[in-house]
């Protein structure tokens, strides 16, 4: 079976969690702009850093196997830094429309301040202008209220649901977000948020129509394979293999197919790989490491 994971931040994982991911039968990630734990102040380090999005990320998964594409955004955590939020909306038009940029996001809601609410608006338009998909990230703190008010955001401003990912859903709020309309993304963590035991039982009641699964991995304590860890516990538990291709897979695919960017085909029929490819002079390998080259079979197969 093969995977995609819609929602991980790879910039703070490392090559063996490339590697470790392809052998696993993810093909695919999407990477959401985010924060990196400590604030940014300065505009100059949102640039390098949406441009290390579009840019030598998408060339170091590659070189593994692996297709990146990115969602562009302000955070809701640093939109409360009016001044530089500011700067970063005149930044993120330039970004939006790179090649691989399937969404505008992450953005919604962290404390639920006036400023989170004035760039998140700013953005759902941006979205709008650019004929992008929106990827929500929902509250940790009073999430049922930060959910529904996003929802209700989005629909002040006339944005479709079927264009827009609400992610790290719950049992409280899932019924919610699938009744109106919209993508639902589960983040699966271990020991916090949704695990995977729990998330099999959503899929039992709910079903997999709309329904997302992500790892949402980054520098704190989470797990890249948790998709196709929770897709096995799914197997294991009697859920119906088409249900769970739909959530680890072809929903996916669904909901960022509006970009034009997302498309089965780029990692079906991939470019050979060859590690001794270099990005702007760098290599993945270091001294003496064997790089890896693939070759095109006849039949567009690729053997190593």
């Amino acid at each position: 079976m093969r995977y995609i994971d819609p929602h991980i931040h790879m910039v703070s994982r490392t090559t063996d969690d490339y590697e470790q991911m392809a052998a696993q039968g993810v093909v695919a990630v999407i990477e959401p702009a985010f924060w990196q734990g400590q604030p940014r102040t300065q505009i100059g380090t949102f640039q390098d850093y949406f441009s290390m999005l579009v840019g030598f990320e998408r060339f170091r998964a590659a070189q593994f196997g692996i297709r990146h594409y990115c969602t562009m955004g302000l955070n809701s955590k640093e939109a409360n830094n009016v001044p530089l939020a500011e700067e970063v909306m005149d930044l993120l038009p330039l970004f939006a429309t790179k090649e691989g940029v399937v969404a505008i996001g992450e953005i919604g809601y962290d404390d639920q301040t006036e400023a989170e609410d004035k760039f998140f608006r700013l953005q759902i338009e941006l979205a709008k202008e650019v004929g992008l998909p929106i990827l929500v990230h929902t509250p940790h703190r009073d999430k049922k209220r930060g959910t529904y008010r996003s929802m209700d955001v989005l629909e002040e401003h006339g944005f479709s649901p079927e264009m827009a990912i609400i992610d790290h859903n719950n049992e409280e709020t899932c019924k919610e977000v699938l009744d109106r309309g919209y993508w639902c993304g589960f983040t699966i963590y271990p020991k916090t948020k949704m695990g995977n035991e729990r998330m099999v039982e959503v899929v039992r009641q709910y079903g997999s129509e709309r329904v997302i699964i992500d790892s949402s991995a980054d520098w704190g304590v989470s797990d890249s394979l948790a998709v196709p860890k929770t897709a096995r516990l799914m197997l294991e538990r009697g859920i119906p293999v088409d249900q769970i291709e739909a959530v680890c897979y072809r929903n996916a695919i669904a909901a960022y197919a509006s970009s034009g960017q997302f498309q089965e085909d780029d990692w079906l029929n991939p470019s050979p790989i060859d590690q001794r490819t270099l990005f702007e002079g760098n290599s993945v390998l270091r001294g003496g490491q064997t790089p890896r080259i693939d070759e095109p079979a006849k039949e567009g197969l690729l053997i190593r």
